[in-house]
């Protein structure tokens, strides 16, 4: 992220002398040398002897220039990173969203200044700067967030609330301060620390906060089990043995891990009892009214403290004891106590609470028998997890205790005596399985398994008459049995040999679809009907994405194993992720247009992939074939875009809306295949563009087009034959929009041009009828849609944008005879100017004067406006220029420059040109027009002379333009002075104006436009003004004028000052600033006119700013020198 100058870092840890001292490195083989005596041979073999004086000290030098040289080497190695980004990201990035939603509008505000603020210093290489300005936007945001968070709680509770997302923060600065380069570099012991505080903090703090989000979202009555959920899976993240990304890997195993016994100790801790001490808080009126509370606190501790166990296992536990045989006897006997407890609390507070209907036995029998099948189930489990199934012996028993689990089960659902053997069967073959390893078996597992699924739904199930998702319930249990087998059987088949994982593509694919239809039924159609009673059902939002990601990471794995293929990889990933699209649109048919789209978008990014070479190129033939399916995915989709479109407008969109919807997916959706597999191909990649701009052009200007015979949809023209439209919008006018459609072909026209689609680099011909299509279709719509009553007007505008097309072309892009020819069109431009606004007044002159006052009124305000639009009009055009000429003449410098002959280091050491010359020459081919720097040099000396025309004419439009539409506006000055840097230098007006000068123009604007403004307030006031007004500010006479103009004298040295400075830049002594600078305090103080004020503080500005130019100037000479 932060990258410095590898070499300005070896030049700045080289050592002065021999004398400094030097360390060891692990790669460098003097290391060894520099060592202790004890651990390294010794160099002299008669120890008795005393070198010599000079043998001494030149073993001594060369002994430290190899370790600097050494030293010097291993900072040139790139440090490490910080390899645990990925799992800190999945903790912080949430937890800083859910900081932002919080804060709202005026944290994101904020937080934003500060990052941009941080990437600018960090451009400047300004490492240092720009880690404290990441400190100090988060510290800013905090505060930001102090005030404007939305913390409705008590005044302990809001406290500690906005203690935790403070200490959110300050994690979020520590992990962003590991990403700084120059730590690593400058300061490597302190990243450890870092680390290690991160891990430290992150499992205790980050918990609470998903869990505060988790209950705003769902309610508070599992807070305490959402706390839980969240402990458990932070601790497994952070709280488990890891590796440093910053220590040595030569330490021990102890010695490299990041946190340390009390930081696991304390985990452990956390994880244990705060749940239980969160839920006791949350509910201590309730905590022991009955035996499922109490159960509730028993649940919240012994299941993690059976997820510690688990843990255990991959080392979890490891500063308890290193003793394996004595931490497997913990494990054993503390699950086996934690795993009665569990099941007897899940017995009552889940099993008899809330599938109580479906035990069908009498107590206290079926006590008996829940507690033999949960307690065995859970039992074998453990033993087979822990491994404790191995020998014969325990074989045995894990099969026996298999089919007593499975027979006590089928008693208590009631499953009939005589089909007993079934289920024990079943038991026997799931057991013979986990200790033989047979496919065969398990797969009779299945079938078994799969009978009794059957028998069980049927039973309970197919006799209700009851419609739920717009389906009958039988229909929707054939949907759940068939899911149900084809997840049993998945397993299986994925073990199988590779030459047969086929049909674990085809299973994968079918419960995927299954699942897929069940979710699209449940969360669209959510009305259930039975006997006549309707009640609304939820499908929770949650259980699709929890789907979603579980069958996401279920063919992530299947796919790293190599059990299904990436054709398989590829439909799966695409059928999970439509999911998601039912979560933001609200259409029954969005999953599946969703799949149709995702499958044909998706190939260039999950196909045509080989691990060996890489990502492979797709063939010219399979380019098309994608992007024609593409596009006829996106409208088998209009149905889907149109829906979208009406929830978002509320009202059902224009043709033109969904005609450039349909065409911006179409061309975003073909990003990928041209991104990844035709970058190399540059027309492409312009037909690309092309594509999407027309479709975003489509849907800002929604151009007046009929699709009704194209779309062939019911529900689109039901929508459009709707008539209640206007008793619910009402009416609403309409006005010409055809003129859209030349501005969509301008447009198109000019990004054709800009990407050579059409030539008009190399024909002269075809660039001229560019030129003048261009500015016709442009000088149309702008007649049409700004200046529609004034029909006389239409030739004068269309030649106007003729004119400045032409010019503004052929100047970027000179002919043989252009150059004689462009000043006559500007000419033509400039002459069009007066003739056209003054052809606008006199055009409705009668109007105003022979109409009625009301009339008259109206006429003279629609002038008035119509001459407002051409000077806005006539002041772009005049901007273009000035910009294009500048354009211009800055490429014909440089490349005089280059032609010249620029350092060495400039050019290309391959090809001998220089990097834009060697691109001109690629790029102009042997039908080009020859056209010399040289030749038009000379025949171009008219370019800086309209340029500067041009850049003054747009200056005095604008400033006419402000003092009628802001009265002359202060401030407005500060935004129109910069036009002035478009001068130029020339022959005639500007012959001395160079480039050291370009800011002189606009501090000279400045002023003059400010002082001139004074004037005139000054004079308004004294000899125009109220009089009761001039008598409270002093009267309207000599008084108020001398004292406002004697203050605006006393502001002139200082900006006469600084624009001679700007015009030369001869440093002034100190003492004449320090002598003027005092003369504009009494006008910041005691004025009564508010520019003059303004120009007051200018003054003091531009003196500091002389200042400190002056002085810079002064440091950088005496650093040349």
């Amino acid at each position: 992220m932060m990258s410095d100058d590898p070499f300005a870092r070896h030049r700045a840890f080289i050592s002065a002398s021999v004398s400094a001292p030097s360390f060891p490195t692990f790669n460098s083989p003097s290391s060894s040398s520099s060592r202790s005596p004890s651990l390294s041979p010794n160099p002299n073999p008669n120890p008795l002897l005393r070198p010599s004086p000079s043998s001494s000290s030149a073993a001594a030098a060369a002994a430290a220039a190899s370790a600097s040289s050494a030293a010097s080497k291993s900072r040139l190695i790139s440090p490490p990173s910080f390899s645990h980004n990925g799992r800190v990201a999945l903790a912080l990035a949430p937890a800083a969203a859910f900081l932002l939603d919080l804060g709202g509008a005026p944290v994101l505000t904020v937080l934003s200044v500060g990052l941009i603020l941080t990437y600018l210093l960090d451009s400047l290489r300004l490492k240092s700067a720009a880690f404290f300005a990441v400190w100090a936007s988060l510290i800013a945001s905090q505060l930001a967030f102090f005030f404007s968070a939305s913390v409705y709680y008590a005044p302990l509770l809001a406290g500690l609330a906005l203690l935790l997302c403070a200490e959110t923060t300050f994690l979020i600065g520590v992990w962003a301060s590991l990403q700084f380069r120059w730590i690593k570099i400058e300061s490597p012991s302190i990243l450890p620390a870092l680390e290690r505080l991160l891990f430290a903090c992150i499992p205790i703090i980050v918990p609470a906060l998903f869990t505060w989000a988790t209950v705003s979202a769902l309610g508070m009555v599992n807070a305490a089990y959402y706390l839980m959920a969240y402990s458990c899976l932070f601790y497994w993240l952070f709280a488990l043995p890891r590796s440093s990304a910053f220590k040595s890997q030569k330490h021990e195993a102890g010695e490299s891990q990041i946190l340390g016994p009390f930081e696991g100790c304390l985990h452990t801790l956390y994880l244990l009892f705060v749940p239980l001490l969160f839920r006791v808080g949350s509910h201590h009126a309730t905590v022991f009214s009955s035996f499922s509370s109490v159960c509730d606190l028993l649940l919240l501790f012994f299941i993690p403290f059976l997820f510690q166990l688990y843990a255990s296992m991959k080392g979890a536990l490891w500063w308890v004891t290193r003793d394996a045989h004595q931490m497997h006897q913990i494990r054993v006997v503390n699950g086996a106590v934690a795993m009665v407890v569990v099941v007897i609390c899940l017995e009552v507070r889940v099993v008899f609470h809330s599938f109580g209907r479906y035990l069908h036995a009498p107590p206290p029998l079926n006590y008996l028998l829940v507690t033999v099948t949960m307690l065995g189930g859970a039992s074998g489990v453990g033993a087979y997890a822990v491994g404790m199934v191995g020998d014969a012996f325990s074989s045995a028993a894990f099969t026996v205790l298999s089919v007593l689990v499975s027979a006590a089960g089928a008693i208590v659902i009631g499953f009939p005596v005589l089909l007993l053997p079934l289920p024990m069967i079943s038991g026997f073959y799931i057991a013979r399985f986990f200790t033989k390893k047979s496919l065969t078996s398990y797969f009779a597992f299945v079938a078994l398994a799969s009978l009794m699924v059957l028998w069980f739904v049927v039973h309970n199930y197919w006799d209700l008459n009851i419609w739920i998702a717009g389906m009958s319930l039988k229909s929707f249990c054939k949907l759940i049995v068939a899911s149900i087998i084809m997840a049993m059987a998945v397993p299986g088949l994925a073990l199988l040999p590779l030459k047969l994982r086929f049909l674990t593509e085809i299973g994968l694919t079918g419960h995927a679809l299954l699942l897929c239809y069940i979710e699209d039924r449940f969360f669209n159609y959510t009305v259930i009907y039975y006997f006549g009673f309707d009640e609304d059902v939820m499908y929770p939002s949650y259980m699709v994405l929890t789907t979603t990601l579980l069958g996401l990471a279920l063919v992530r794995r299947l796919s790293v194993d190599q059990r299904i293929g990436p054709k398989a990889v590829w439909i799966l990933t695409c059928l999970y992720l439509s999911k998601l699209a039912m979560l933001f649109i609200t259409s029954k048919s969005v999953l599946w247009m969703t799949a149709i789209l995702l499958l044909a978008v998706s190939p260039p990014l999950l196909l045509y992939k080989d691990k060996s070479k890489g990502a492979s190129k797709m063939k010219s033939w399979q380019g098309y074939a994608h992007a024609s399916v593409v596009a006829l995915s996106a409208w088998l989709c209009r149905e889907t875009i149109f829906e979208a479109l009406q929830w978002w407008n509320g009202r059902p969109p224009s043709d033109g809306l969904l005609l450039g919807s349909f065409i911006l997916l179409a061309g975003i959706a073909c990003i990928p295949i041209v991104a990844l597999h035709f970058s190399h191909v540059q027309l492409a990649k312009r037909i690309l563009v092309l594509v999407v701009s027309m479709g975003l052009l489509f849907v800002l200007m929604q151009p007046p087009i009929s699709l009704s015979g194209a779309l062939h949809s019911d529900l689109i023209k039901s929508a459009y034959q709707s008539s209640d439209d206007i008793s619910i919008y009402g009416f609403v006018a309409t006005r010409p929009t055809w003129p859209s459609w030349l501005l969509i072909v301008t447009i198109l026209l000019t990004l054709a041009a800009v990407t050579s689609i059409i030539p008009i680099k190399y024909i002269v011909e075809l660039r001229a009828f560019y030129a003048v299509g261009v500015g016709i279709t442009l000088g149309i719509y702008i007649c049409a849609e700004y200046f529609f009553e004034a029909i006389i007007l239409y030739p004068l505008l269309v030649s106007t944008i003729v004119c400045a097309s032409v010019l503004i072309v052929f100047t970027h892009l000179p002919s043989a005879s252009s150059t004689r020819l462009l000043p006559w069109v500007f000419a033509l431009l400039v002459a069009l100017f007066p003739v056209t606004y003054l052809l606008e007044g006199q055009l409705r002159a009668k109007n105003i004067e022979e109409g009625e006052e009301a009339e008259r009124f109206n006429t003279l305000l629609a002038v008035e406006g119509a001459r407002m639009s051409l000077l806005g009009l006539y002041a772009m055009i005049f901007m273009l220029i000035a910009l294009e000429i500048k354009f211009e003449l800055a490429s014909l410098l440089r490349e005089k420059a280059l032609g010249r002959g620029a350092p060495t280091s400039q050019f290309d050491h391959k090809s001998g040109f220089p990097p834009k010359s060697r691109l001109i020459q690629q790029r102009r081919p042997s039908a080009a027009p020859s056209f010399t720097i040289k030749r038009l040099a000379t025949e171009a000396a008219w370019m800086p002379a309209v340029g500067n025309v041009s850049t003054v004419m747009c200056f005095i439009i604008c400033l006419i333009l402000n003092i009628h539409l802001t009265g002359g506006s202060n401030r407005a000055i500060f935004f129109l002075a910069p036009i002035l840097l478009l001068l130029n230098q020339d022959s005639d007006i500007f012959a001395g104006f160079g480039d050291r000068q370009r800011y002189f123009p606009v501090t000279l604007a400045i002023s003059g436009y400010l002082v001139l403004t004074a004037l005139y307030r000054i004079w308004e006031e004294a000899w125009r003004g109220n009089m009761g007004w001039g008598l409270e500010i002093g009267g309207p006479g000599w008084f108020f004028a001398v004292k406002n103009a004697a203050l605006l004298m006393l502001t002139l040295p200082n900006h006469i000052l600084f624009n001679r400075f700007m015009w030369d830049y001869v440093k002034q002594t100190d003492s004449v600033l320090l002598l003027t600078l005092p003369l504009n305090l009494p006008s910041i103080v005691i004025t009564d006119i508010v520019t003059v004020r303004v120009i007051g503080l200018l003054g003091v500005i531009y003196s500091l700013s002389q200042f400190l130019i002056s002085r810079r100037i002064r440091i950088a000479g005496m650093k040349y020198i």
